[in-house]
């Protein structure tokens, strides 16, 4: 009983914070054909209990596509667990994926329930798990196989019934190639793959996402759109979205700001400027990354990191960015 009613409190404390985080959740939006073979995808796969592994650039949504994975299943009812393996310190992750006793390590002054402990008779959502660390990916494949592991510093072995869902933008066949990453738990994972679209693959969804986003953040900024040109949907439309469905809301957020009117502005944004000389041939590799770094420069006005930042965009570590940078000649004007 007393285990039940530390599950039950943990759960609670997940959920109260998840629905803080995920109040302004909306529905996937599509029009397209192609995107429209991705959600048929979704609904083959939601009523089993096969792990799905969701692939695609960043800001894509494959966090979507996995919440409509879990909506359309036989465990909506339950939590949907998410659990984003780049943001969380190597050291940590394993106590937050599998919980921990009082005292298993310095720092640990009460017992911790795991995510897999939460999301037992529902579903986990590993995201980036290409960033998981090779040491537990062995763990993480006997949770799948067994359905059981051992909280950090107990021997008590728990049963659990969890879906996964797992994302990453990495080539796992790559990862493990290169000794990154399992190939029994890649195979593992790899049962039911869905291929997120980036938004140049589906650019007849533009007109109907900026619609979406003029509706969703207008109330909140004190603008009603009720005209957006042609020419705004045309510059939209041209442009090559290297961050995807995330950079579009960005920028119609940034318009909502600065339109004066009832009709969509984009100020000065223009998309992609092209940058250097121009060449008659064809570019080298090093140039097109040099255009593709300061392209996104460009719309974060030269901001690297946070929220907002080209390095979130670019899927990059801020450091590594800086790095990149540095080696490429790239200064801010």
């Amino acid at each position: 009983m007393e285990q039940l009613k530390n599950q039950l409190q943990a759960e609670n404390a997940y959920l109260r914070d998840e629905i803080k985080q995920t109040s302004n959740f909306e529905e996937i939006v599509s029009q397209s054909k192609a995107f429209g073979k991705v959600l048929r995808q979704v609904e083959q796969v939601a009523n089993t209990n096969s792990s799905v592994l969701i692939l695609g650039e960043s800001g894509t949504g494959k966090e979507l596509l996995a919440r409509a994975v879990h909506n359309r299943s036989n465990r909506k009812n339950r939590p949907l667990v998410k659990v984003n393996c780049a943001v969380l310190p190597a050291t940590l992750i394993e106590s937050e994926l599998f919980g921990h006793e009082k005292g298993a390590f310095t720092g640990a002054t009460n017992q911790k329930i795991g995510r897999f402990e939460l999301a037992d008779g529902g579903t986990i959502f590993l995201d980036e798990i290409g960033e998981l660390p090779i040491e537990l990916q062995a763990k993480l494949l006997r949770v799948l196989q067994e359905g059981e592991f051992e909280r950090v510093g107990s021997s008590k072995t728990i049963k659990v019934n969890v879906r996964l869902i797992a994302a990453t933008n990495r080539d796992l066949e790559k990862e493990v190639g290169e000794g990154r990453f399992r190939e029994d738990l890649y195979y593992r994972l790899n049962v039911f793959p869905i291929q997120s679209l980036p938004l140049r693959e589906r650019k007849d969804d533009i007109p109907l996402l900026v619609r979406h986003f003029c509706a969703k953040h207008g109330p909140g900024i004190g603008r009603q759109i009720d005209v957006i040109p042609q020419e705004v949907l045309d510059t939209l439309i041209a442009y090559h979205w290297p961050g995807n469905v995330r950079e579009l809301e960005n920028v119609v957020e940034r318009s909502l700001i600065i339109s004066s009117g009832r009709k969509l502005d984009l100020g000065d944004w223009s998309g992609r400027k092209r940058t250097g000389p121009a060449r008659a041939g064809l570019m080298t590799m090093e140039d097109c990354e040099r255009n593709h770094i300061v392209s996104v420069l460009e719309y974060t006005r030269w901001k690297v990191s946070g929220e907002n930042g080209a390095a979130k965009i670019l899927d990059m570590i801020p450091t590594t960015l800086d790095s990149r940078m540095k080696k490429l000649g790239i200064q801010r004007p």
